[in-house]
């Protein structure tokens, strides 16, 4: 994250819940948007709330991946948390919490259990090629 980080945890960004991160996927989409907005993308899809989305938004400036900006009567919404800042954050956490911090037993993984496609595994050998160049 490259600004926002919440002190109260040490400076790292508190971790996002499943709800948070489909405001979060409205707002990486497309910014900065009203709470209404947002329940626009999402409250349909997910059985929400206005109410709802309004809690989640109040969630995430707690955390301090959005900031708000008064526009009138309402507030206008926009990540400071980037998408790959916390993509990248995820996915250290996985391999390291199920890996013992090694990426090549998790892709090991997806190939034993049949979850990569062929397509995967030809993107796969591309960025391989690429990282050693």
């Amino acid at each position: 994250m490259t600004d926002g980080a919440n002190t109260a945890t040490g400076g790292k960004p508190e971790r996002i819940s499943e709800a948070e991160y489909a405001v979060m996927e409205s707002l990486w989409t497309r910014s900065p948007l009203t709470a209404a907005e947002v329940c626009e993308q999402v409250c349909q899809s997910r059985d929400w709330s206005l109410a709802t989305v309004k809690t989640l938004l109040s969630r995430l400036v707690t955390k301090q991946a959005i900031a708000t900006e008064p526009d009138g009567r309402r507030f206008l919404y926009r990540p400071v948390l980037e998408r790959t800042d916390y993509l990248g954050g995820e996915s250290r956490r996985l391999v390291d919490r199920l890996f013992g911090g090694r990426a090549a037993p998790l892709f090991a993984h997806l190939a034993e259990q049949e979850a990569l496609t062929d397509a995967d595994l030809a993107e796969i050998e591309i960025l391989l090629k690429e990282l050693r160049k």
